[in-house]
């Protein structure tokens, strides 16, 4: 089962990316379960699921059943591994699809029941759920703890044409190497590779391929519809994309 975190700028397109990804898989054969830990939760679309589920931090009284204690404390470790069939929905190809949604923080920030309650839903999910797992994330990684990365086989940045593209790519490398995550990758979007690739090169992030601007891609967003759905040169682009990460993730295993 493969294990992939999805990340980058907002508006680089990686939601788009994460939900053709999660159906291709699917259509391979794989179990997959994709998850929406985006704060702009827009994952249902580019599945192409009508009714997204609510989100996990929607239910406050099952979260502090089930990772609250007294006096304000909480449990690291609560019951989730009933999370996805209970919360989740089933989407075309039967993808899996369950919502984080977001904690509410103060100050400089909260390690509280909500927060306990998504970190160790995190961790069964990447860690010891069966399915193949395509991770929607924020440009940061707030989510992701060292625990969790250990499962995680490929991070890939979603980047575009620019220079802030490229220093969100910068933040993200260095961040994940903090929390031990060992392989990353990019995808270029929306524009050629031939400025962008030498600077993550240089950066130590090798490129999975590149995907073109393409009117169908935008249409379909106009009509609602999935863009693996659609077609066009853009989904023909991830279909490389995909070939190239599994062929990337086969040759990690054959390295270990």
């Amino acid at each position: 089962m493969v294990k992939i975190a999805i990340t980058g700028k907002g508006g680089v397109g990686k939601t788009t990316l994460s939900g053709t990804l999660a159906r291709m898989l699917a259509r391979e054969g794989y179990d997959v379960l994709a998850i929406d830990a985006d704060a702009d939760m827009n994952l249902a679309s580019s599945l192409g699921v009508k009714n997204p589920p609510q989100p996990l931090t929607d239910y406050k009284d099952l979260i502090e059943e089930r990772a609250g204690e007294k006096g304000g404390m909480f449990k690291f470790n609560p019951k989730v591994d009933d999370i996805v069939d209970k919360f989740g929905v089933v989407g075309p190809d039967n993808v899996k699809m369950l919502v984080m949604g977001t904690v509410e923080k103060g100050g400089s920030g909260c390690m509280c029941p909500a927060s306990a309650f998504l970190r160790a839903f995190l961790r069964h999910a990447v860690l010891k759920d069966t399915s193949a797992v395509i991770l929607d994330m924020e440009a940061g990684i707030e989510h992701l703890g060292r625990g969790t990365t250990r499962g995680i086989d490929l991070m890939i940045i979603v980047v575009e044409p620019g220079m802030r593209s490229i220093e969100t790519a910068q933040r993200i490398k260095e961040l994940s190497e903090g929390i031990d995550v060992k392989n990353l990758a990019a995808v270029i979007n929306k524009g050629t590779s031939a400025n962008i690739k030498p600077r993550l090169e240089e950066l130590g992030i090798p490129v999975l391929g590149e995907i073109p601007y393409d009117t169908e891609l935008v249409e379909a967003d106009f009509q609602g519809l999935a863009p693996i759905d659609v077609g066009g040169k853009w989904v023909d682009a991830v279909t490389d994309i995909k070939n190239s990460m599994l062929e990337m993730i086969a040759g990690f295993e054959t390295e270990e």
